[in-house]
């Protein structure tokens, strides 16, 4: 009787471990890859980066010299740019259709987006001016103007809007800290004075300006070009 009880035993506890190694077999055999790098077709993943993901028109132009190389994108950020006449920061370029060679590098296509920080479009309208962001995306000049031979303080506040390729503020609302009828009166002889027209320069020639923001630090503007020269 005992030796029929340890026989089963054994049988059953060799049935255990026979269904316990073709269990793992399977689960090695689902989560593993074949070692020569084939797969089965049902858990092959995605490929990418193949020929039907690549724009149509992401091609070399026609004659280009063994002298010049062609790129279909190129990104450059920077954090600051400064030129003898401006400050950009956050800078983020991308172009397009790019080509280098020994005149220079040339983008058919760049888009650019950059920070005018505020104290540079300050500057601009004189000695203590401050511009800084008002409510409801619009911006505020805060300058002291002589009018009429006395010194006042002038707050304006207007909405930035892209005219002529020149980023503009153009004051809706002007306080000189008055009775309402007194600013209006006022307003009209110290706009021209809180008015920001500001030409963004530090960038490659052939950018035309596309859309200005107001942000916390500046104004966030976007330039586009056809045909840009990067580099000389």
């Amino acid at each position: 009787m005992e030796l029929t009880r340890a026989k089963d035993w054994l049988i059953g506890a060799v049935g255990m471990i026979l269904v316990l190694g073709i269990t793992i077999a399977i689960l090695w055999w689902v989560v593993s890859d074949p070692a020569d790098g084939s797969e089965a077709e049902s858990v092959r993943p995605p490929t990418v980066g193949t020929p039907d993901d690549v724009p149509p028109d992401a091609a070399p132009p026609d004659g280009l010299r063994d002298d010049e190389t062609w790129l279909a994108d190129l990104e450059l950020d920077a954090g600051t740019v400064v030129t003898a006449g401006s400050t950009l920061r956050d800078i983020q370029a991308v172009g397009q259709d790019v080509v280098t060679g020994p005149d220079g590098l040339v983008a058919a296509r760049l888009s650019v987006d950059a920070t005018v920080p505020f104290e540079v479009v300050a500057e601009e309208l004189g000695s203590g001016t401050v511009v800084r962001a008002a409510d409801d995306g619009q911006a505020a000049v805060v300058r002291t103007v002589e009018a009429l031979g006395r010194e006042l303080r002038v707050v304006a506040t207007g909405t930035v809007e892209v005219e002529g390729g020149s980023l503009v503020v153009e004051p809706r609302s002007i306080d000189i800290g008055g009775p309402d009828f007194f600013s209006d009166a006022i307003g009209a002889v110290v706009r021209s004075l809180v008015t920001i027209e500001h030409e963004i320069e530090g960038l490659p020639e052939g950018l035309e300006l596309q859309d200005v923001t107001v942000q916390d630090d500046g104004f966030r503007a976007n330039l586009q070009g056809e045909d840009v020269r990067l580099a000389s």
